[in-house]
């Protein structure tokens, strides 16, 4: 019985020693996988090509469902911020309100998550199909770099992508909190407008542009390193996968807190 009670910290410290260790090995192995893909961006030229599929992929086709978010969370920022600021007789500031937290947190943030869902997961999955189906190796083995053919092209397309999808999120935010704000609740269309204007700087709207060329180059990075490193046949990238947009997610907030506390 004491054996059994001093043996049980020590398989709980064993363990925890693993994971640690197998996360610093899954780190360097990230690192180096970025590192590759840079030395073919910067000595190799982009397929063209593939750049233009990549980015209608990850930016036109996830138009729409940026676009729906974006207005809808502007509607529910102008209407849940009217209800707020009416408390202290500030509805005036409506239009600062919902300025400043769709360009410097919720735009880039939401526009980065709802990516991840869409474009991040379905970059996994065909990276890791490709992987399984022995694709990468015969391109290895006829001499072609996968990096320069399948890595670079994603992760240009998702810094040009993420950005210029934030701001389609924040202009229809904006006019959704106008919708609600001016139209429905009663606020003068030039005191939200004018307001907005006042308070808002290009800072704000530079830190929002920062924060999604961050989260574009994470999101492809992540999920194209899941997808390339998938083994186990269907299992393995399924749970790349899931492993791709569980990751991207945590490290787009945690880097969002870490760009604001730091950075700006």
């Amino acid at each position: 019985m004491t054996d059994q009670r001093t043996s049980f910290p020590l398989n709980v410290i064993r363990r925890l020693g693993a994971g640690a260790l197998d996360g610093v090995q899954e780190a360097g192995r990230m690192l180096l996988f970025l590192l590759s893909a840079l030395l073919c961006l910067f000595t190799h030229v982009p397929k063209v090509g593939r750049f233009v599929r990549r980015v209608q992929f990850i930016g036109f086709q996830s138009l729409l469902v940026v676009a729906l978010a974006g207005a809808f969370t502007g509607m529910v920022l102008g209407y849940q911020g009217y209800r707020t600021l009416s408390r202290f007789g500030s509805t005036a500031m409506l239009g600062p309100l919902v300025g400043l937290s769709l360009l410097k947190e919720l735009g880039p943030v939401l526009t980065a998550l709802m990516v991840t869902g869409r474009a991040g997961s379905a970059l996994a999955a065909e990276l890791g199909i490709m992987r399984i189906g022995e694709e990468i190796d015969a391109l290895e083995v006829m001499g072609l770099s996968p990096h320069q053919h399948l890595v670079v092209p994603t992760l240009l397309a998702g810094a040009i992508c993420l950005p210029l999808l934030t701001a389609v999120f924040n202009v229809l935010g904006i006019l959704g909190g106008y919708l609600v704000g001016v139209k429905l609740l009663g606020v003068g269309g030039g005191v939200y407008l004018g307001e907005m204007a006042a308070y808002v700087e290009m800072r704000d709207v530079l830190e929002g542009v920062w924060k999604a060329l961050c989260f574009g180059g994470f999101i492809t990075w992540i999920c194209c390193f899941k997808g390339y490193t998938a083994r186990f046949g269907a299992e393995g990238v399924s749970r790349a996968t899931t492993q791709a947009v569980v990751i991207s997610s945590v490290v787009i907030l945690v880097w969002d807190y870490f760009m604001t506390s730091v950075f700006f």
